[in-house]
């Protein structure tokens, strides 16, 4: 596998990461707290990291270009 698409993947894993305790934190957020504004913000916030990291998941598999 080359560099790119290994550091596409990492990012994708480090996405993942970053949504899995993004949306456990949500989960706590609605069960203890109940905040329509913090699951609202934390709604935002991981719209934008799938937007800046996921709009370009077709990279992985598209022949190499040079």
């Amino acid at each position: 596998m080359n560099d790119k698409k290994a550091a596409a993947y990492r990012l994708g894993l480090i996405t993942l990461g970053l949504l899995a305790v993004l949306t456990i934190g949500e989960y706590f957020v609605a069960v203890n707290l109940g905040s329509l504004v913090l699951l609202f913000i934390i709604a935002v916030v991981k719209a934008a990291i799938i937007v800046q990291n996921f709009m370009h998941i077709t990279r992985l598999w598209r022949e190499e270009s040079h």
